[in-house]
Formats: C-alpha cells, sequence, structure tokens
C-alpha cells in the first residue's frame, strides 16, 4: 500500500483530528466537574459517572463500527457516527438532572467511538505497514494537542459562560469534523461485500485476529499501559482541584503542561524508530514508566509530594506513555489488511475498556488523597511490562518452532503425527 496521492500530512491531520475527538470530549470538560456538581446538585462524585459512562460508550461501540467499517467501507459508518456525536453533544448542553448527562455522555460516546475505529484502520489502508508506527506518532501529536487545549478552553468556558457551552463548542466541532471528512477523506479499502454482519461470523473473526501471539501481546500491553492514562485523567481533577486546591483555570494549565510530555515524546518516536525497533523502544518505556508511577505512588503514600513535585512526575509518566502508544498500535494493526476494522475495532475495544476499568477504580475509591489515582498508575505499567515480556517470549518460541518446522518440511499436522507416533 503506497502512501495516498493527497497532501499525506492534510491526512495525517484529519485523521488526528478523528482520534482526538474522544480524548478531546474528556478532557474538555473536566474543569467543568465543580460547576456541573453545582447546577445539578449533586457532587463531583456523581458527575465523574458520566466519565465512566462515556468509557463504556466508546469500548463498547468500537466491536459493533469495526464489522461495519469492513462490510460499508470505511466512511458511510464514520458519517453515522459523527452525526450521533453531534446530536448527543447537544443534548448534554441541555441535560437537567446528572442521571441524563451520564446517559447521553454514554450515546455521546458511541458516536466518537466511530472516529476512532475508522482513523486507526484508515491508517493501515492509506500508509504503507512499515511507515504505521510513524504516522501513529504523528497522529499523537494532533491526539496530544486535546490535552493542551480542551482542559484549558474548558476551564475558560465554564468560569465565563458556564459547563453547558462546553457541550456546544463540542457541538460545532463535530459539524465541522463532518464536513472535512466528506470533501478531504480519501475512502480507504472499498466495502467487503462478503463480509457478515451476523454475529456468528462477526465473532469468530474477532476470534480469528485475537488468536494472533502479535496482536493480543501488543494490543494488551497498550491497553493495559494506556489505563494509567486513564487513571491520571480521572483522578486529577480530584487531586489538583480538591487536594491541591488550584483553581479550573489554573488546573486547564496544568493539565496542558503534563500533557506535553505525552507530545514531546511521541515525536521523539518517530526519530527513534530510526535506529531501534518498536518492540525495543516499548519495552524501555515501559520500564522508566513503571519506576516513575512506583516513585509517585510511594511518595504520595509517604506524604512526601506537593503540587509541584506530583506534576513533574506525572508529566513523566505520559512521556513514556508517548513511546508506548504509537508502536503498541503499530505492531498490533501489522498483520491485518482485509479486516484492519475488525483488528482496530478490538484493539479499540480492549483499550477503552480497561481504560474504563481504570477510571472507575479510581472514582470508586475516591478518598479525598492522590492515593486512588496514584495507585492504580503504579499498577498498569509493571502489568503491562510482565504481559509483553510473556508475550515477546511466546512470539519468539512459535517463531523458533516455526522456522524449524520450514526447515525440516514438517506441517504443524506432520508433527503431530510424529509425536502420536512416538506415543
Amino acid at each position: 500500500m503506497s502512501a495516498p496521492k493527497k497532501n499525506p500530512a492534510f491526512i495525517i491531520l484529519i485523521l488526528g483530528v478523528l482520534s482526538a475527538i474522544g480524548p478531546f470530549s474528556i478532557d474538555m470538560y473536566l474543569p467543568g466537574f465543580p460547576d456541573i456538581a453545582k447546577d445539578l446538585k449533586t457532587t463531583v462524585a456523581e458527575v465523574a459517572l458520566s466519565l465512566s459512562s462515556f468509557f463504556i460508550g466508546i469500548s463498547a461501540g468500537q466491536f459493533l463500527y469495526g464489522p461495519l467499517l469492513d462490510r460499508f467501507g470505511r466512511k458511510k459508518p464514520l458519517y453515522a457516527g459523527i452525526a450521533l456525536y453531534l446530536v448527543a453533544s447537544a443534548l448534554c448542553a441541555m441535560a437537567r438532572t446528572v442521571e441524563l448527562l451520564i446517559i447521553l455522555r454514554l450515546f455521546q460516546a458511541l458516536g466518537a467511538c466511530a472516529c476512532l475505529v475508522a482513523s486507526r484502520a484508515l491508517v493501515r489502508d492509506l500508509f504503507p505497514v512499515d511507515q504505521n508506527a510513524r504516522v501513529f506518532s504523528q497522529l499523537m501529536l494532533v491526539i496530544a494537542v486535546s490535552p493542551i487545549i480542551a482542559p484549558t478552553l474548558g476551564g475558560y468556558l465554564a468560569a465565563g459562560l458556564g459547563w453547558k457551552y462546553i457541550f456546544v463548542v463540542l457541538t460545532i466541532i463535530a459539524a465541522f469534523i463532518l464536513t472535512a471528512v466528506h470533501f478531504a477523506l480519501p475512502e480507504g479499502r472499498p466495502p467487503d461485500k462478503q463480509m457478515s454482519l451476523k454475529p456468528g461470523p462477526i465473532i469468530s473473526g474477532f476470534l480469528n485476529v485475537l488468536k494472533e501471539p502479535q496482536f493480543y501481546t501488543y494490543a494488551f500491553t497498550g491497553a493495559i499501559a494506556s489505563a494509567g492514562l486513564y487513571a491520571y485523567i480521572a483522578g486529577s481533577p480530584a487531586v489538583f482541584m480538591e487536594l491541591f486546591r488550584v483553581t479550573e483555570r489554573q488546573y486547564g494549565w496544568i493539565f496542558a503542561v503534563v500533557a506535553l510530555g505525552l507530545i514531546g515524546c511521541s515525536q521523539l518516536n518517530s526519530l527513534l524508530l530510526k535506529t531501534y525497533k518498536s518492540q525495543q523502544i516499548i519495552r524501555v518505556a515501559l520500564i522508566c514508566q513503571s519506576l516513575i508511577a512506583v516513585a509517585l505512588f510511594t511518595g504520595s503514600f509517604l506524604g512526601w509530594w506537593g503540587l509541584f513535585s506530583t506534576i513533574t512526575l506525572c508529566f513523566l509518566f505520559l512521556c513514556c506513555q508517548g513511546c508506548v502508544f504509537p508502536n503498541s498500535s503499530a505492531l498490533s494493526l501489522a498483520l491485518f489488511g482485509r479486516n484492519a476494522g475488525t483488528a482496530s475495532a478490538l484493539m479499540g475495544g480492549v483499550q477503552m475498556s480497561i481504560g474504563a476499568l481504570a477510571s472507575a477504580i479510581v472514582s470508586f475509591l475516591n478518598n479525598h488523597t492522590a492515593l486512588p489515582m496514584t495507585g492504580v498508575m503504579a499498577c498498569c505499567p509493571l502489568i503491562a511490562l510482565m504481559v509483553l515480556l510473556t508475550g515477546d517470549r511466546n512470539i519468539r518460541r512459535l517463531s523458533s518452532a516455526a522456522n524449524t518446522l520450514k526447515g525440516l518440511s514438517i506441517t504443524p499436522t506432520g508433527l503431530e503425527n510424529l509425536q502420536n507416533g512416538d506415543n
């Protein structure tokens, strides 16, 4: 697959915006939590459930869109998803109860996840496989802008006009995205009329993707590592605005500064790929992220860290994430062409499901300290590193066995017959 004939940089920009709509929808309304709670006569913890419902919707919806993107092409399901997002965003601005907001955020997420699945599948469609990791790094440049712009913009909107205008702006953004997709985004892989939408074949398609060792190793490694980021997103409003007593606008700037680590290292990853393999970069990044997260949790438990040291360690934590996500995504999708939509959906669904669980745990354990957030942040890279090391050993073992069989001209069935004969 050659690079798209249209300006590749512009295509990457559109794909980045599609990928960023989910994070933007999360980050932009975080500074408005206190105002939402006050206006809807509830608590910040109750408002945080709308974040959990968003994660649930964006997780479950990806499993739906994957087969649709393979069956009908990339753009038709994408149009439907953006339209659903637009309508749900407008209704969020009119919500009168926290329960209604939680439900509407679920539907907003179901629309946003079409953008996430389609953008990853289109990377696989439009660019050569050996360029995918670099393209994902460039997407991260656009995605990572959202934690810089979104909380700051959300903070000013909440303070100046009220939290409802956050969702008004999201509605307007969705309209612009729909226009850009229609006029400027290539179709990608054409519709596959042989792709069945019956439950049996869909489940079989997901299972065929999931059984690939390279897929499940890097998909779960990336997903579990990313859960640490979602734990930070879920816990940071309470930690910074309630524990450290920063204002909404200050929180927006803190969130933006921390996100610079994600941007910087996602671009550093592009340079590292000229010298090192994606597998090598992920391993080193996860080791560093584990050490940083353990230090953050330990210092929080012992009362060592104040505001600035907490910001610094969160910054370093996200720096490592900037090197994990692009490489894990590229390696997860590298084996898939015809069913890239299904693979992208499964990868994204796993990532968001684990992220939703992490954010829910942080909200459930909320005790007005930094320990729930930092504890989950510490667990995620440690578990991801164990998954990576175990998966890599399994991949090498299977590769070695396959090479041996190839050299001996023995098929797996033949090997089984030999073993049965020995017995």
